[in-house]
């Protein structure tokens, strides 16, 4: 093992509400194809929420984040095109390279890495074995399919980080949607990934970015990208969108909220809020990307219907509107070199997502101000190395 150190520090989930820091073992090449790397950054994710707060059947002892990036320590027998000190980003999807999805490029439904189910990630419940990178070390299988290259050195390093998950899935977003440059767009949910979304559709040439959500601080986000924000908890979100909108229907819709959504100013889950809202808002022939997070099972769930993934939808005014609707978690290898390139040319910068940038041992206060929304806590980046 090329570290000194035979224990390291990673957030340790207990059970609901709570996660620590605890010393585990350092990991090893298991496969030749592997190599090990010292986590220079990790990003706490909203979908970590889900799983922080006992709404999945996550167990103690998972170590948590699949948004990981770092240096190469140590390389694989069979790793080819790596080697030792170089700085890389990690998509989120552990994927084999050799299946036909990832032959397809749909490496985010790889058949490969998880027995049984189509896909593989860093540090998430079902999603196959793979230990998280909110540690100091992680073990990355099939390093030179899922590596990114990037620049050496520490320059955009949040921005960087960002590859991992959150701007691919933002940009994938619009993909869904069938967006097209000069398009108008609404996107639902102005945590991170909205955010990203947003800001993909300004860099992608959206004649208008329209944001929903209620937190102050997301909506002023939003606006300071040259979006416009409507508060959901002060009126119907439509028809603000469309009144905003010349009495028109936006092109293009986003749902980046998911299953936990709610409506107006009530605290209370209604899981089909916001593709409702979409279906109402986007225009005839248009379009509707979901990657907010949907799942087949919610064991905390407001009723028995979404406790299994079900849910009334207006499916009969979806088809009137000859609406295309897009799903699914994103293929980040499909869109993250090229996403890399426009920040190394000085064309995009999503850093500004980034609210706060802690050391590993903050990491369980972190969790509990994300997870409430307070303080401004929106995208938070672990170094668990220190360094930065």
């Amino acid at each position: 093992m090329a570290s000194e150190y035979q224990t390291m520090k990673a957030v340790h989930y207990e059970g609901p509400f709570c996660v620590s820091v605890k010393e585990i073992e350092i990991p090893k090449i298991q496969h030749p194809d592997d190599v090990v790397i010292k986590v220079t950054t990790a990003a706490i994710c909203g979908s970590d929420l889900h799983m922080y707060q006992g709404r999945t059947a996550a167990e103690k002892g998972l170590v948590f984040g699949h948004e990981n990036m770092g240096t190469v320590i140590e390389t694989g027998p069979g790793v080819t095109l790596l080697q030792k000190g170089d700085r890389i980003v990690l998509p989120f999807n552990v994927a084999c390279g050799r299946c036909q999805n990832c032959e397809e490029g749909s490496t985010a439904f790889c058949t490969g890495v998880n027995p049984g189910f189509a896909g593989g990630a860093y540090g998430y419940v079902a999603m196959g074995p793979y230990q998280g990178g909110q540690s100091q070390y992680l073990r990355v299988p099939y390093a030179d399919f899922n590596a990114l290259k990037l620049p050496p050195g520490t320059k955009h390093e949040s921005a960087f980080a960002l590859l991992a998950d959150i701007w691919p899935t933002g940009w994938h977003g619009l993909e869904l949607a069938g967006f097209k440059p000069g398009e108008s767009v609404v996107v639902f949910g102005a945590g991170p990934v909205g955010l990203m979304a947003a800001y993909s559709g300004i860099v992608r040439g959206a004649s208008r970015v329209f944001v929903v959500d209620r937190v102050p601080e997301r909506l002023e986000a939003a606006k300071k990208i040259g979006c416009e924000a409507v508060d959901f908890s002060k009126g119907d979100a439509v028809e603000k969108v469309m009144e905003l909108n010349g009495g028109n229907m936006v092109d293009r819709s986003v749902d980046a909220v998911g299953y936990q959504a709610t409506s107006g100013g009530s605290e209370e889950e209604v899981p089909n809020v916001v593709l409702e809202q979409c279906i109402r808002v986007t225009r005839p022939t248009g379009g509707i990307g979901i990657p907010g997070l949907y799942v087949p099972s919610d064991p905390g769930a407001p009723d028995t219907d979404a406790a299994k993934g079900m849910m009334k939808l207006s499916f009969g005014k979806l088809f009137e509107k000859g609406l295309k609707v897009g799903t699914g978690q994103c293929n980040v290898k499909r869109y993250n070199r090229y996403l890399r390139d426009l920040i190394v040319a000085g064309k995009a910068d999503p850093s500004f997502v980034v609210s706060h940038e802690i050391g590993i041992e903050e990491a369980p206060t972190a969790y509990q101000k994300f997870d409430k929304r307070v303080e401004g806590y929106t995208k938070v980046l672990i170094h668990p190395n220190g360094g930065f």
